[in-house]
Protein backbone atom coordinates (compact mmCIF):
# COMPACT_ATOMS: atom_id res chain seq x y z
CA UNK A 1 0.00 0.00 0.00
CA UNK A 2 1.35 3.30 -1.18
CA UNK A 3 0.80 6.57 0.38
CA UNK A 4 2.02 10.31 0.07
CA UNK A 5 4.46 11.82 2.95
CA UNK A 6 5.89 15.27 3.24
CA UNK A 7 6.67 15.48 -0.46
CA UNK A 8 7.48 11.84 -1.37
CA UNK A 9 5.27 8.98 -1.96
CA UNK A 10 6.37 5.49 -0.43
CA UNK A 11 5.11 2.26 1.25
CA UNK A 12 3.07 3.44 3.94
CA UNK A 13 5.47 0.79 6.09
CA UNK A 14 8.43 3.62 5.43
CA UNK A 15 6.20 6.31 6.98
CA UNK A 16 7.94 7.75 10.20
CA UNK A 17 5.91 10.19 12.34
CA UNK A 18 7.78 10.90 15.91
CA UNK A 19 5.66 9.92 19.11
CA UNK A 20 6.20 13.52 20.29
CA UNK A 21 3.80 14.89 17.58
CA UNK A 22 0.84 16.63 18.74
CA UNK A 23 -1.18 14.74 16.57
CA UNK A 24 -0.33 11.65 18.87
CA UNK A 25 0.19 13.20 22.35
CA UNK A 26 -2.85 15.76 22.06
CA UNK A 27 -4.85 15.16 19.16
CA UNK A 28 -3.93 18.14 17.89
CA UNK A 29 -4.43 17.66 13.87
CA UNK A 30 -7.31 17.58 11.28
CA UNK A 31 -8.36 15.28 8.26
CA UNK A 32 -10.55 15.16 4.96
CA UNK A 33 -11.93 12.25 3.90
CA UNK A 34 -13.55 11.92 0.08
CA UNK A 35 -13.54 9.89 -2.80
CA UNK A 36 -12.16 10.22 -6.53
CA UNK A 37 -14.39 10.30 -9.73
CA UNK A 38 -12.56 9.70 -12.63
CA UNK A 39 -9.01 11.10 -10.99
CA UNK A 40 -10.91 14.34 -9.60
CA UNK A 41 -12.58 15.46 -6.23
CA UNK A 42 -15.57 17.04 -6.08
CA UNK A 43 -16.04 19.96 -4.47
CA UNK A 44 -12.41 20.07 -3.87
CA UNK A 45 -12.80 23.43 -3.02
CA UNK A 46 -14.99 22.92 0.07
CA UNK A 47 -13.10 20.25 1.50
CA UNK A 48 -10.12 22.54 1.12
CA UNK A 49 -12.12 25.58 2.90
CA UNK A 50 -13.39 23.09 5.29
CA UNK A 51 -9.39 22.07 6.35
CA UNK A 52 -8.13 25.86 5.80
CA UNK A 53 -10.32 26.96 8.64
CA UNK A 54 -8.92 24.31 11.21
CA UNK A 55 -5.49 24.88 10.53
CA UNK A 56 -6.02 28.62 11.12
CA UNK A 57 -7.95 27.74 14.23
CA UNK A 58 -4.93 26.25 16.17
CA UNK A 59 -2.38 27.81 14.07
CA UNK A 60 -1.02 25.34 11.84
CA UNK A 61 0.90 26.51 8.94
CA UNK A 62 0.68 24.35 6.18
CA UNK A 63 1.49 25.50 2.29
CA UNK A 64 -0.85 23.87 -0.14
CA UNK A 65 -3.30 23.74 -2.28
CA UNK A 66 -6.40 21.41 -3.37
CA UNK A 67 -4.96 20.95 -6.65
CA UNK A 68 -1.83 19.55 -4.84
CA UNK A 69 -3.84 16.69 -3.12
CA UNK A 70 -5.50 15.85 -6.21
CA UNK A 71 -2.69 15.10 -8.32
CA UNK A 72 -1.57 12.95 -5.58
CA UNK A 73 -4.67 11.04 -5.29
CA UNK A 74 -4.16 10.66 -9.20
CA UNK A 75 -0.61 9.27 -8.73
CA UNK A 76 -1.65 6.99 -5.63
CA UNK A 77 -4.88 5.78 -7.97
CA UNK A 78 -2.16 5.37 -11.07
CA UNK A 79 -0.63 2.81 -8.45
CA UNK A 80 -3.66 0.81 -8.38
CA UNK A 81 -4.60 0.26 -12.01
CA UNK A 82 -6.01 3.94 -12.50
CA UNK A 83 -8.91 2.93 -10.33
CA UNK A 84 -10.95 5.59 -8.39
CA UNK A 85 -9.98 5.12 -4.70
CA UNK A 86 -11.00 6.62 -1.07
CA UNK A 87 -9.13 8.81 0.37
CA UNK A 88 -8.18 9.99 4.12
CA UNK A 89 -6.27 13.32 3.66
CA UNK A 90 -4.29 13.75 7.13
CA UNK A 91 -2.37 16.87 8.90
CA UNK A 92 -0.23 16.39 11.83
CA UNK A 93 0.68 19.16 13.83
CA UNK A 94 3.91 18.37 14.37
CA UNK A 95 6.52 17.65 16.79
CA UNK A 96 6.89 20.17 19.78
CA UNK A 97 7.75 17.82 22.73
CA UNK A 98 5.38 16.84 25.97
CA UNK A 99 3.58 19.89 27.01
CA UNK A 100 1.18 22.21 25.01
CA UNK A 101 2.35 24.39 22.38
CA UNK A 102 2.35 28.04 23.18
CA UNK A 103 1.76 29.88 19.91
CA UNK A 104 2.15 28.50 16.69
CA UNK A 105 2.68 24.89 14.96
CA UNK A 106 5.01 25.82 11.53
CA UNK A 107 6.66 22.17 10.73
CA UNK A 108 3.28 20.11 10.20
CA UNK A 109 3.34 16.63 8.74
CA UNK A 110 1.14 15.70 6.07
CA UNK A 111 0.07 12.38 5.00
CA UNK A 112 -2.43 11.13 1.96
CA UNK A 113 -3.54 7.57 2.77
CA UNK A 114 -5.63 5.52 -0.05
CA UNK A 115 -7.48 2.69 0.34
CA UNK A 116 -10.07 0.33 -2.35
CA UNK A 117 -13.19 2.08 -2.74
CA UNK A 118 -16.13 -0.17 -2.20
CA UNK A 119 -18.73 -0.44 -4.53
CA UNK A 120 -22.03 -0.40 -3.73
CA UNK A 121 -25.41 0.23 -5.68
CA UNK A 122 -27.32 3.01 -6.10
CA UNK A 123 -30.07 3.13 -3.58
CA UNK A 124 -29.11 -0.05 -1.51
CA UNK A 125 -30.74 1.99 1.76
CA UNK A 126 -29.81 0.88 5.90
CA UNK A 127 -31.50 0.48 8.79
CA UNK A 128 -30.92 3.28 11.10
CA UNK A 129 -31.22 3.49 14.96
CA UNK A 130 -30.91 6.28 17.55
CA UNK A 131 -27.83 6.05 19.54
CA UNK A 132 -27.80 5.61 23.11
CA UNK A 133 -24.06 7.60 23.18
CA UNK A 134 -24.64 11.69 22.70
CA UNK A 135 -22.82 14.32 20.37
CA UNK A 136 -20.70 16.69 22.57
CA UNK A 137 -20.23 20.16 22.20
CA UNK A 138 -17.43 20.66 19.79
CA UNK A 139 -13.85 22.06 21.04
CA UNK A 140 -14.30 25.26 19.17
CA UNK A 141 -17.08 27.45 18.42
CA UNK A 142 -17.63 24.91 14.89
CA UNK A 143 -16.75 21.61 14.88
CA UNK A 144 -13.62 20.48 12.83
CA UNK A 145 -12.47 17.05 11.61
CA UNK A 146 -10.23 16.62 14.08
CA UNK A 147 -7.90 13.59 15.79
CA UNK A 148 -10.30 14.01 18.54
CA UNK A 149 -12.72 11.20 17.00
CA UNK A 150 -13.31 9.69 20.46
CA UNK A 151 -17.04 10.86 20.17
CA UNK A 152 -17.80 9.20 17.06
CA UNK A 153 -15.48 5.80 17.66
CA UNK A 154 -18.07 5.52 20.67
CA UNK A 155 -20.64 5.68 18.08
CA UNK A 156 -19.83 3.34 16.13
CA UNK A 157 -19.02 0.84 18.75
CA UNK A 158 -22.67 0.84 19.04
CA UNK A 159 -23.22 -0.14 15.63
CA UNK A 160 -22.67 -3.63 14.38
CA UNK A 161 -22.07 -2.73 9.99
CA UNK A 162 -21.97 0.40 8.76
CA UNK A 163 -22.63 -1.46 5.63
CA UNK A 164 -26.16 -2.31 6.54
CA UNK A 165 -27.03 0.23 9.62
CA UNK A 166 -26.89 3.68 10.88
CA UNK A 167 -26.03 5.01 14.37
CA UNK A 168 -27.89 8.35 14.62
CA UNK A 169 -26.54 10.66 17.40
CA UNK A 170 -28.65 12.91 19.34
CA UNK A 171 -26.68 15.61 21.01
CA UNK A 172 -26.90 16.32 25.25
CA UNK A 173 -30.04 18.78 24.79
CA UNK A 174 -31.63 15.65 23.06
CA UNK A 175 -31.90 16.68 19.77
CA UNK A 176 -31.42 15.21 16.44
CA UNK A 177 -27.50 16.22 15.40
CA UNK A 178 -25.86 13.60 12.84
CA UNK A 179 -24.83 9.97 11.51
CA UNK A 180 -21.84 8.21 13.40
CA UNK A 181 -19.71 9.45 9.67
CA UNK A 182 -22.78 11.02 7.73
CA UNK A 183 -25.71 14.43 7.94
CA UNK A 184 -28.78 13.65 7.97
CA UNK A 185 -31.65 15.27 6.12
CA UNK A 186 -35.37 13.60 6.09
CA UNK A 187 -38.46 14.73 4.37
CA UNK A 188 -42.13 15.23 5.46
CA UNK A 189 -44.80 16.73 3.49
CA UNK A 190 -42.43 17.53 0.38
CA UNK A 191 -40.15 19.80 2.98
CA UNK A 192 -36.82 18.76 3.21
CA UNK A 193 -35.23 19.10 6.82
CA UNK A 194 -31.85 18.85 8.51
CA UNK A 195 -30.12 19.78 11.96
CA UNK A 196 -28.54 22.91 12.11
CA UNK A 197 -25.11 23.36 13.17
CA UNK A 198 -26.24 24.53 16.51
CA UNK A 199 -26.73 21.15 17.49
CA UNK A 200 -23.24 20.55 17.34
CA UNK A 201 -22.85 18.66 14.29
CA UNK A 202 -19.71 18.62 11.26
CA UNK A 203 -21.14 20.07 8.42
CA UNK A 204 -20.29 17.83 5.85
CA UNK A 205 -19.23 18.75 2.13
CA UNK A 206 -21.97 16.60 0.39
CA UNK A 207 -24.27 18.40 2.84
CA UNK A 208 -23.01 21.63 1.92
CA UNK A 209 -23.57 20.98 -2.01
CA UNK A 210 -26.87 18.82 -1.24
CA UNK A 211 -28.49 21.87 0.62
CA UNK A 212 -27.94 24.07 -2.82
CA UNK A 213 -29.08 21.60 -5.08
CA UNK A 214 -32.57 21.09 -2.72
CA UNK A 215 -33.23 24.46 -2.42
CA UNK A 216 -33.47 25.17 -6.15
CA UNK A 217 -36.66 22.59 -6.34
CA UNK A 218 -38.36 22.55 -2.20
CA UNK A 219 -38.80 24.37 0.76
CA UNK A 220 -35.54 23.57 3.03
CA UNK A 221 -35.67 24.47 6.91
CA UNK A 222 -32.27 24.32 8.68
CA UNK A 223 -32.74 23.78 12.95
CA UNK A 224 -33.26 21.87 15.70
CA UNK A 225 -35.26 18.97 15.92
CA UNK A 226 -36.75 15.89 18.43
CA UNK A 227 -36.23 12.63 17.38
CA UNK A 228 -40.31 12.29 17.02
CA UNK A 229 -39.97 15.21 14.21
CA UNK A 230 -37.52 12.63 12.34
CA UNK A 231 -39.80 9.58 13.02
CA UNK A 232 -42.41 11.43 12.10
CA UNK A 233 -40.47 11.76 8.36
CA UNK A 234 -41.67 10.18 5.23
CA UNK A 235 -38.33 9.88 3.72
CA UNK A 236 -34.94 9.75 5.39
CA UNK A 237 -31.66 9.38 4.02
CA UNK A 238 -27.80 10.44 5.07
CA UNK A 239 -24.96 11.61 3.42
CA UNK A 240 -20.99 11.74 3.18
CA UNK A 241 -18.51 12.42 0.20
CA UNK A 242 -17.90 8.92 -0.34
CA UNK A 243 -21.21 6.93 0.12
CA UNK A 244 -23.12 10.42 -1.50
CA UNK A 245 -26.69 9.84 -0.90
CA UNK A 246 -28.18 6.44 1.34
CA UNK A 247 -31.62 6.03 2.51
CA UNK A 248 -32.66 4.61 5.32
CA UNK A 249 -35.64 2.17 5.41
CA UNK A 250 -36.45 1.82 9.11
CA UNK A 251 -35.04 3.73 12.38
CA UNK A 252 -36.10 2.08 15.68
CA UNK A 253 -38.60 -0.07 14.00
CA UNK A 254 -40.20 2.79 12.33
CA UNK A 255 -40.47 2.60 8.24
CA UNK A 256 -39.92 5.06 5.73
CA UNK A 257 -40.00 5.10 1.46
CA UNK A 258 -36.13 4.07 1.47
CA UNK A 259 -34.64 4.41 -1.71
CA UNK A 260 -38.71 4.44 -3.04
CA UNK A 261 -38.31 8.01 -2.20
CA UNK A 262 -39.71 10.47 -4.21
CA UNK A 263 -37.74 13.63 -2.57
CA UNK A 264 -34.33 11.45 -2.30
CA UNK A 265 -34.39 9.80 -5.76
CA UNK A 266 -35.02 13.27 -7.31
CA UNK A 267 -31.64 14.62 -5.15
CA UNK A 268 -29.75 11.57 -6.23
CA UNK A 269 -30.35 11.87 -9.68
CA UNK A 270 -29.40 15.59 -9.77
CA UNK A 271 -26.40 15.31 -7.72
CA UNK A 272 -24.92 12.40 -10.02
CA UNK A 273 -25.54 14.81 -12.84
CA UNK A 274 -23.85 17.25 -10.86
CA UNK A 275 -20.62 15.32 -10.48
CA UNK A 276 -20.81 14.17 -13.96
CA UNK A 277 -20.79 18.00 -15.12
CA UNK A 278 -17.86 18.43 -12.56
CA UNK A 279 -15.38 15.67 -13.84
CA UNK A 280 -16.50 16.80 -17.62
CA UNK A 281 -15.21 20.14 -16.91
CA UNK A 282 -12.08 19.22 -15.64
CA UNK A 283 -11.41 16.75 -18.42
Amino acid sequence: MYCYFDGQFMPISEVSISPMDHGFLYGVGFFETFRTYEGYIIDKELHEERMNRALKDVRISLDYSFDEVERWCRRLNEEEGGRDGYFRWNVYAGEEGIGMAADRYDHPHHLLLRKPLQRTERGTSKRGFILEHRRNTPESSMRHKSFNFLNNVKARQEVTSLATEEGILLNADGFVTEGVTSNIFWVKDCVVYTPSRETGLLEGTLRHRLLQLARQHYEVEVGCYEPSDLLNADEVWVTNAVQELVPLHEIDHVSFLGKEGPVYSDLHEQYTEYVKERVSEQC
